[in-house]
Parts: C-alpha cells; structure tokens; sequence
C-alpha cells in the first residue's frame, strides 16, 4: 500500500518542475527613432540628380492631395499625410515618386513591412539610379534595421551604392 501513495507524491513533483517557468524572454528592443529614419532617407537622395528630369504633366487634383500631404506631415499629423498621399495614389497608383512618399510615411509610422513594400514597388517603377533610387533603398534599409534583419540591411546597403553613378572621366 505504501507504494501506491508514492505514485502521487512523486507525480506531483515531476509536474511540479514541468511547471517551472524557463529563462525569462529577451528584452523588447529600444524603440527605434522615425523621425532619425526619416531624414537618413531624404538624405539618401541629396546630390544625387545632377541631369534634367522629365515627368509628364500631373493631374491637378494629385499635386492638391500631395499639397495636403505635405501640410499634415510639416504637422507630424501622419495618418492625415497617409490619407492625403493614398488619395493621390488612388489617381496615379504607379507613380514611383508618390509610391516612395508614402513609404516614407509609413517609416514616419513605424509601419516597417508597408514601408518596404512601397520602396520596393516604386524602386521597380521608377529609375535605378540618382534620388529616387536612393531613398527607396535607404527605407529598405531603414526598416530592415528595424526588424532586426541583418544581411537584408547589407544587400540593401549595397544596392544603395549602385544609385550613385560615377561621372564619366572627360579629358
């Protein structure tokens, strides 16, 4: 009989240090600065475009919600910059600059995958070298970092050398 009552004393043991909570989880990480993220974008770009572009004539009504866009993000009021940026999308959905702005209002918003997701699309829309180019691999950068993914973020580093064209020597 007294081995009957040894069964349950040692079950209640084993469950007991089943129930043992492990190693406490890692510390969240330090939230990352937008504002930071923001201006390493547009910094990206500086200096880049040294020729003429050419863009075709926009409708009113886009330069009006970008106007918006603009106003509400001078405010730091993003998700009206987020509205007034999608309301111009909706009429030029494969403009790569609107595209890019709109990426940079979702770094604005820590919106980090979208962010990327943009670049991305107005990277493949748009040209592979000067401004454009630049920040929409500095936002890949800038939310890979984010992330937490490393080798993404030195791909990215490198294509973002590849938007500086090197002028050509002249003799």
């Amino acid at each position: 009989m007294k081995s009957h009552r040894l069964v349950p004393a040692t079950l209640t043991l084993v469950l007991a240090a089943c129930a043992q909570p492990g190693p406490p989880p890692p510390p969240p990480p330090p939230p990352v600065d937008t504002a930071a993220a923001l201006r390493a974008i547009r910094a990206a770009g500086d200096g880049l475009d040294s020729a003429v572009q050419v863009q075709p004539l926009r409708d009113a009504a886009i330069e009006g919600f970008m106007k918006r866009a603009h106003e509400a993000e001078a405010r730091q009021d993003y998700a009206a910059a987020a509205s007034a940026a999608d309301d111009a999308l909706k009429l030029a959905p494969d403009a790569p600059d609107l595209l890019q702005y709109r990426a940079e209002i979702d770094i604005a918003l820590a919106q980090w995958s979208e962010a990327e997701r943009l670049a991305l699309r107005s990277h493949q829309l748009g040209p592979k070298s000067g401004s454009l180019c630049a920040r929409n691999w500095q936002t890949v950068v800038e939310a890979r970092t984010a992330l937490g993914d490393a080798p993404t973020v030195e791909a990215a580093r490198e294509r973002l050398k590849e938007c500086r064209i090197k002028p050509l020597l002249r003799m």
